[in-house]
């Protein structure tokens, strides 16, 4: 049983990691591409690139629930097959991209198939236990890290010969990855731990609903939903501020992403089998989230190039919090439900994915234009930090008040 878990595992780090790669050839082109189809400078180029993140967030928020119940029916391989499918077609579309609309168009299918994290995150907690649920969470982290070497250094060489051409090669990897994963991928979830598909709990607002029964959850999503807006000063602007800050070009997009990849992959595939055991989930949390908000106000300060990448050391330690709240949050939830689950969590993402790029690269719009009162690019990490703090505090709350109901529960018992 052990080494057919730890097979499975493997096989869904591979997939994954394939998946990542896909992702992270295009980000380092992606500003320069819309620059070329909007006719604009960086500036102006950011502010598409926020509405082209809300397009993908706002299917996907719509969609994910629906994939996340169909993987609790059906089982996760035929869902995270189709997911796989469809990121190949959204590369398709943009690599031919004639106008800024076609842009939005590839998106708008990634988010409707985009249940592969979601997917993922289900059947990794089908195949693991109590002991090692936060060390293979943690693995999901290792394939984001070591997809992000590969990838935007890859996009970053092939972007030397056009902003189309990562496109191609995207497109390229996710479709071998479909192919993989159909002919290796063993299915996680065993019939007798299948649910019947119900459209209540299927619609985005009825699955956040649904986890009101789990009322510990609560303050750990609004926690979660303040990390995953406060991420997006650095997802969706790494590349727009790196350019209008140090005049980056692609090539050193893809190396600074790179070595974000690099650090991802320690810490999470690595740093967290040792931490995590040591410090427990509870601490975890509240020393990660401290440490991403050091690195995001450092961020905000920074005048010299070489100081991102020192700076970037604090922010990628920070990743052992978010393994360590997903393994609490999945901890509460049967395994009938952790389909479910994760469709709510990526529901969650997808919402705060609909405001947080708007929030932060206009943002950065707003002190980078050419009639900014204030000329501070560094705004949206700034008022990342703050709402990352926010975030330790509320998990703090939350967490502290269950402990001390299951207290005044065990002494009421006695």
């Amino acid at each position: 049983m052990k080494t057919s878990r730890e097979a499975a595992l493997g096989f869904i780090f591979i997939t994954l990691l394939i998946d990542i790669t896909g992702w992270g050839i295009i980000i380092p082109v992606m500003p320069k591409l819309i620059e070329q189809l909007i006719h604009g400078d960086v500036s102006a180029a950011s502010k598409y690139g926020g509405w082209l993140t809300f397009t993908y967030a706002l299917m996907q928020f719509v969609c994910a629930p629906i994939l996340g119940n169909l993987s609790d029916r059906f089982g996760r391989r035929p869902v995270l097959l189709f997911s796989l499918f469809g990121f190949g077609v959204d590369y398709i579309f943009q690599s031919f991209a004639p106008t800024i609309g076609w842009l939005f168009v590839g998106r708008a299918i990634a988010g409707i198939t985009g249940a592969s994290f979601t997917t993922a995150s289900a059947y990794i907690a089908d195949i693991s236990t109590h002991e090692n649920r936060a060390k293979n969470f943690g693995m999901v982290g290792a394939a984001f890290g070591l997809g992000f070497i590969i990838g935007p250094v890859i996009g970053g060489l092939l972007g030397q010969f056009g902003p189309r051409v990562p496109f191609y090669a995207a497109a390229g990897l996710c479709l071998l990855n479909w192919l993989y994963g159909y002919f290796i991928l063993p299915e996680s979830l065993s019939l007798d731990h299948r649910r019947p598909f119900e459209w209540k709990r299927a619609n985005p607002v009825g699955a956040l609903m649904h986890l009101q029964k789990y009322p510990a959850l609560i303050g750990l999503f609004i926690s979660l939903m303040f990390v995953y807006i406060a991420a997006h000063a650095v997802q969706s602007n790494w590349s727009f501020f790196t350019m209008y800050r140090f005049n980056w070009n692609a090539r050193m997009i893809g190396i600074s992403l790179g070595v974000i990849g690099l650090l991802v992959g320690v810490v999470q595939g690595g740093l967290i089998r040792f931490i995590n055991p040591k410090l427990g989930n509870e601490r975890s949390v509240y020393t990660g989230l401290l440490l991403y908000s050091i690195g995001m106000l450092l961020f905000s300060f920074a005048t010299q190039s070489w100081m991102m990448f020192v700076f970037l050391v604090p922010y990628c330690l920070g990743g052992i919090a978010g393994p360590a709240l997903q393994a609490i949050i999945s901890s509460h939830v049967p395994p009938n439900e952790q389909g479910e689950l994760q469709g709510s969590i990526t529901s969650l993402m997808s919402a705060t994915s609909i405001v947080g790029p708007l929030i932060m690269t206009n943002l950065f719009y707003y002190f980078t234009q050419k009639n900014a009162p204030v000329h501070y690019a560094g705004a949206p990490f700034l008022l990342g930090a703050i709402l990352l703090l926010s975030s330790a505090l509320i998990a703090y709350s939350s967490l502290k008040k269950e402990a001390h109901k299951k207290a005044t529960a065990t002494s009421g018992s006695l």
